[in-house]
């Protein structure tokens, strides 16, 4: 069925693909995927497939998946077939995207396959890296400026196109308000937790800095650390430096027992450097934990100094930990803080979002995005 037939059936819903890395993975795209298809579950005009941009290997080329290079080599011919065999039943290709190579792997493919299917597609880029990534790969400006739709989930991201004469539209991330319960923290103990991967961008090591000062004025203050990666020893071996008890190595937590985290914790705090629109701080939000972060370029576009949470100076663990002492110390504070960023929910729980998603769904296949491709002034 081509895509105006689609629409000329009332009873005909509108089949998207979802494109994006499956819940194998953990992490803020794979967890808004899953919100996503699951949001799309019984509604009356939209179904929602996933094509998952990490295949599970056939048993006789498992031995792959223990080798990177060769992993990425394997993969790739793996998943193109299964985008062209998901995209089959679809009308839309709806594709998330991440920065820098993993760009020409997954989403690029992807955009492909569906020009070949004759499917209309949109990328949903999620990526902070953004203004590097386009900086550094002409050929990435090039794809976005000829897909049938650019979504980015912040205003910071849409300001960050502005600077490359691309004009997306900001559609934001869901966060699911069933799957936490909000707690007014009262009494307000020093309990943090941290719910970012062991990353350069997210910076855990200033966070455990900034948890020894807390630590000096509050000995019974404890720090979960909820999360994993490369850099685990090395935070590990600070955390052994500087003789800190009472840190809590959780591991990585699936997006089903994640909100335990949050509920066993009373103030979130957060240090990274390079961000978009974390999912992280939305379940904060949504369990009404404090949030206590710094403050990369994105972060003020969804955390309000004084209103939602407490800002900081990126690198700067000091900072940081006078915020959490402030909070500690006026529990009124705190309080406010974690209603404010809860009424700020409203924005991102799926009720808000459901419209704009099927609205653009529906001027796709109508053949229409209602933006123009790119702004008309000079690209950097």
């Amino acid at each position: 069925m081509s895509s105006s037939e689609a629409l000329a059936a009332p009873n005909q819903k509108i089949r998207v693909a979802i494109i994006a890395a499956s819940q194998r993975y953990v992490g803020g795209q794979s967890v808004q995927a899953e919100l996503l298809r699951h949001c799309w579950r019984g509604d009356p005009e939209i179904s929602a497939s996933l094509i998952p941009i990490d295949p599970v290997f056939p048993n006789w080329l498992r031995w792959a998946e223990r080798i990177p290079f060769v992993r990425t080599i394997v993969r790739e011919p793996l998943y193109i077939l299964e985008v062209w065999r998901g995209l089959a039943d679809a009308d839309i290709a709806h594709i998330f995207s991440a920065s820098y190579w993993s760009f020409l792997l997954a989403p690029a493919p992807a955009l492909w396959v569906a020009r070949l299917r004759g499917r209309k597609a949109l990328i949903h880029y999620h990526s902070g890296e953004a203004r590097d990534h386009l900086q550094k790969f002409a050929s990435a400006r090039h794809i976005l400026r000829e897909v049938d739709a650019l979504v980015v989930p912040s205003q910071y991201l849409v300001d960050v196109f502005h600077e490359f004469s691309l004009n997306p539209e900001a559609i934001a991330n869901v966060v699911d308000l069933q799957r936490f319960t909000f707690q007014d923290r009262r009494p307000l103990r020093p309990h943090l937790v941290c719910t970012r991967g062991f990353s350069p961008y997210y910076c855990v090591d200033v966070v455990v800095r900034a948890f020894a000062e807390v630590k000096k004025i509050y000995p019974e203050a404890q720090l979960d650390l909820v999360g994993g990666g490369r850099l685990e020893s090395e935070i590990r071996a600070l955390v052994k430096s500087l003789q800190l008890r009472d840190v809590r190595f959780v591991g990585v937590m699936p997006y089903s027992e994640i909100y335990r985290a949050y509920e066993q914790a009373d103030i979130f705090i957060n240090a990274s450097r390079l961000d978009n629109m974390p999912v992280s701080v939305l379940e904060a939000f949504a369990a009404g934990t404090p949030v206590v972060t710094t403050a990369p370029e994105c972060m003020p576009y969804l955390v309000e100094h004084g209103r939602t949470g407490l800002l900081s100076p990126v690198g700067d663990p000091t900072a940081l930990a006078q915020n959490v002492v402030a909070l500690l110390r006026e529990p009124e504070l705190a309080s406010r803080l974690a209603r404010n960023a809860h009424d700020e929910c409203r924005k991102f729980q799926w009720s808000a979002l459901r419209d704009q998603w099927a609205d653009l769904y529906k001027r796709l296949l109508a053949g229409r995005s209602d933006r123009p491709a790119a702004l008309h002034r000079t690209a950097r």
